[in-house]
């Protein structure tokens, strides 16, 4: 079998002849991991993951979230004697702003829903839904898309869309102290939200559904509304709903669904059954998460491919010997499972040591050998 026969193999609950490998990096940078197929550091593991291991090239096609009516600009301010950057969103003669200050080392000082006056305002603007400018966004994203995917060489793996679901449209730009609190005080305003932004969210998918795109689509957005931040309640409201309309979309295509989960995800692993994706990266044991391999399955069985789950600061940490020894371990705990083997998160060191590149090295080749005994 080939690397990409092994994954939809595994994706599909079918046999294969090994334990497919991936270590998330795509071929194509992306902002949060380092550019491996050019960093010369890490060009031996971009050599061996020829052999080794699984690549998705993980892409995206973001369109705007609201209508034109909406506007946004930047400005340089002075607030207590300090520089600092303002981002602003207005509608109607009404604004908003993020705020960010050097001295922070880059860290937003103020994010731009900070209060409960600013929630209501932004999930009161008007959502971009026009199938016409929606689709004239897309066209105008496409052809750098299309350049990436025919550059991918198909024998490396498969393309990956990571479009997004409409939670990720508050997470990011909201006082988490205030989102909590907002799950109890704010739930209709954000569902009402969350359901705008859902109509926008299907025409994306579609989109590129229709065009065949991708092979696969990578959900991020469940960690982003879960226990111990908000309730399973919350998470039941503002994820589950979504994704799994997302994921039958995709799977309405013929196309494969991975959903991403960082944290705490015992309590709400059923739910994840309920929304019904292919593959679940990824599952962490305490220190870090609060559910093992061996438990997780107890809950799924082989309803689902899990992904995992050897933590990146573990490539850091751990001798060649070490390393060794926790694959060989993993793949134990998950003998005859539904499994795919995973860091917990893409290369981010830009000045790597070389100690994860060795580890790196050891990760595949161990994962290479012991695996076939599945």
């Amino acid at each position: 079998m080939t690397n990409r026969n092994r994954l939809f193999a595994v994706l599909d609950g079918e046999p294969a002849d090994r334990v497919p490998i991936w270590l998330l990096f795509p071929y194509h940078p992306i902002g949060c991991y380092v550019n491996v197929r050019t960093h010369p550091s890490y060009r031996p593991v971009f050599e061996a993951s020829k052999k080794y291991a699984i690549m998705l090239n993980r892409r995206n096609l973001p369109v705007s979230v609201h209508t034109p009516e909406v506007t946004r600009w930047q400005e340089d301010v002075v607030v207590d004697g300090r520089q600092a950057t303002r981002t602003y969103v207005a509608y109607r003669g009404e604004r908003i702003y993020s705020q960010t200050c050097p001295d922070d080392n880059g860290r937003y000082s103020k994010k731009l829903l900070d209060s409960a006056a600013d929630l209501e305002f932004y999930c009161s603007l008007p959502v971009e839904t026009d199938p016409g400018r929606i689709t004239a966004e897309l066209d105008r994203r496409l052809p750098g898309y299309l350049r990436d995917k025919d550059a991918f060489p198909g024998e490396y793996g498969a393309m990956m869309l990571a479009l997004g679901e409409p939670v990720g449209k508050l997470y990011g730009i909201s006082n988490l102290e205030e989102y909590a609190i907002w799950s109890l005080t704010h739930d209709g305003v954000i569902v009402d939200f969350l359901d705008r932004m859902m109509v926008q969210y299907e025409m994306v998918y579609r989109y590129c559904l229709e065009r065949d795109l991708a092979d696969v689509y990578f959900l991020v957005g469940s960690e982003l509304a879960s226990p111990p931040l908000v309730s399973r309640r919350t998470f039941q409201r503002w994820i589950v709903p979504y994704a799994r309309r997302l994921i039958d979309l995709v799977h309405g295509s013929g196309r494969h669904v991975i959903q991403h989960y960082h944290g705490q995800i015992k309590e709400i692993l059923p739910d994840f059954l309920t929304m019904g994706a292919d593959g679940l990266h990824t599952i962490e044991a305490p220190p870090v998460g609060n559910c093992t391999h061996t438990e997780a399955y107890e809950i799924v069985g082989d309803r689902i491919t899990l992904i995992g789950n050897i933590q990146y600061e573990d490539f850091r940490a751990f001798s060649p010997k070490e390393m060794a020894v926790a694959v060989r371990d993993t793949l134990d705990e998950c003998t005859g499972k539904r499994f795919i083997i995973s860091p917990t998160a893409g290369p981010f060191d830009a000045h790597v040591p070389n100690e994860i590149i060795q580890n790196y090295i050891v990760f595949m080749e161990t994962a290479w050998e012991y695996g076939k005994q599945f």
